[in-house]
């Protein structure tokens, strides 16, 4: 097999009691053993991490959650029939008991013509450090004590803020490794740590609650937790004295972190899964124009501290930046190695899901720009419910955001529905903002589409 990673080696994540040698050995004998077993290919991963959770609110210690997990899942076949099962019992016993399980699932498992490892010239063979784990030494009092100082700032910040739901702060960290029996065998360690907060304001029938969080690779990139408390803070009591809406159609603004939902819809409309069962609005779609013609969007693997950063997908198949809409058109789909057989295709290295996606245009504003270009419409800051048809691309959801005149917020407004459908959506898009906000593997701007139709009272 392939050496790992120089970077994993070495590497040693506190708190868990294996070595990234000893998940590698592990991983190993379980592909040699389901050999021994008669598979004629196997795959495997195994895990550890741990994770600890604070929330704090009113000032008092309301939860404290420590977890520490290690699991090992197989993947055996017998010519084209699968078996899988999984445990969290790395004892050589245990581990050969679970190979033998899978080998019985796959024995009773009709044969599939797509099944099978990915082709071994697919996988990966270079690994780069992409600098994903940052260890962070957070006792538990200190992360008291940060929770504390969030919600302090939230709760001072303005004095119609009466009530918390709490601010937390949470540590993750863990290290796999992947092997096949194609010779693959590659993993490293990564880190993920957090800080939200969240606050009510206003009294009786009129109270409204908001939010605001910061997450990141390495603790130091997490905002400030007085700067986390104080934009949950103003978020919650802008929405104070929401109005309702009469029915009608106008231009859309979405919020910079909910517009990366709509990126999300697309992706889930253009992954094979969706694509061979044929229940995607966007069918037949490739190298046919998808979005506004002036919008890119690039699927990158290798950001340094990426929230979403490997150097292989979950099959250990070798990743590249793709562009994924190129002015406007769709140039690829996200696919694993059986989503791509059952489509004739190739993988495209997105076993487990997209990468970093970039959105990008030729139109992009700062968010007062975005407002005086929608002069009078809805800003959405706010999405409620999951009304989203991936067959026809019809989009229906609870909102509330802000109303705006003459390219300046006027009211907020709740207890709305904005609906159309994404296909007209995404051609639509008027322009995207610059004011990202990097939460997580989907990054964008604000997004402003021309019309929708929002249902009010």
């Amino acid at each position: 097999m392939n050496q790992p990673p120089e970077f994993f080696m070495n590497a040693k994540v506190p708190n868990v009691p294996y070595t990234a040698d000893t998940l590698r050995q592990l991983a190993s004998d379980i592909v040699r053993y389901a050999g021994q077993r008669g598979a004629t290919a196997c795959a495997t991963e195994v895990s550890e991490g741990f994770g600890q959770t604070v929330t704090v609110r009113q000032g008092e210690v309301e939860t404290i959650e420590y977890n520490r997990d290690k699991g090992m899942s197989v993947s055996v076949y017998l010519g084209q029939q699968r078996g899988n099962a999984s445990t969290s019992d790395f004892s050589m016993q245990a581990v050969r008991d679970t190979v033998d399980a899978a080998l019985n699932i796959a024995r009773y498992t009709a044969a599939d013509d797509c099944a099978g490892l990915p082709d071994a010239d697919q996988l990966a063979t270079e690994f780069p450090d992409l600098d994903l784990y940052h260890p962070w030494e957070l006792n538990v009092e200190q992360a008291i004590a940060l929770a504390r100082e969030c919600e302090e700032a939230a709760l001072s910040a303005d004095k119609r803020i009466r009530n918390s739901e709490g601010a937390t702060v949470n540590v993750h960290e863990g290290q796999f490794i992947q092997a096949n029996s194609l010779g693959f065998i590659g993993g490293y360690p990564s880190s993920r740590h957090g800080m939200s907060c969240s606050v009510i304001a206003g009294k009786g029938d009129a109270m409204e609650r908001d939010y605001w969080y910061s997450s990141a690779r390495n603790a130091s990139e997490i905002l400030r937790v007085d700067e986390i408390g104080r934009i949950a803070a103003e978020r919650t009591v802008r929405r104070l004295k929401a109005r309702k809406m009469d029915t009608r159609q106008c231009p859309i603004l979405f919020e910079a972190p909910v517009a990366s939902g709509l990126l999300g819809h697309f992706v889930g409309a253009v992954s094979g899964g969706s694509l061979y069962r044929k229940s995607s609005f966007l069918l037949d779609h490739l190298d046919k124009p998808v979005f506004a013609p002036h919008i890119d969007l690039s699927d990158i693997p290798d950001i340094r501290r990426g929230l979403a950063s490997s150097p292989f997908d979950e099959e250990g198949v070798r990743v590249r930046s793709r562009k994924i809409i190129e002015g406007g058109i769709l140039r690829g789909y996200f696919l694993g190695s059986y989503s791509a057989r059952k489509l004739g295709m190739q993988t495209t290295g997105n076993a487990g899901g997209n990468h970093n996606l970039i959105l990008r245009s030729d139109r992009q504003q700062d968010f007062a720009d975005m407002l005086k270009s929608m002069g009078r419409g809805l800003l959405v800051t706010e999405l409620l419910g999951h009304g989203v048809n991936n067959v026809t691309g019809d989009y229906s959801r609870g909102a509330a955001g802000f109303w705006v005149e003459h390219g300046e917020i006027q009211y907020p407004v709740h207890e709305i529905t904005i609906a159309g459908n994404l296909r007209d959506m995404y051609r639509d898009i008027v322009a995207i903002g610059n004011d990202v906000i990097v939460q997580g593997s989907r990054q964008c701007g604000s997004i402003l589409i021309e019309k929708m139709t929002v249902a009010g009272r």
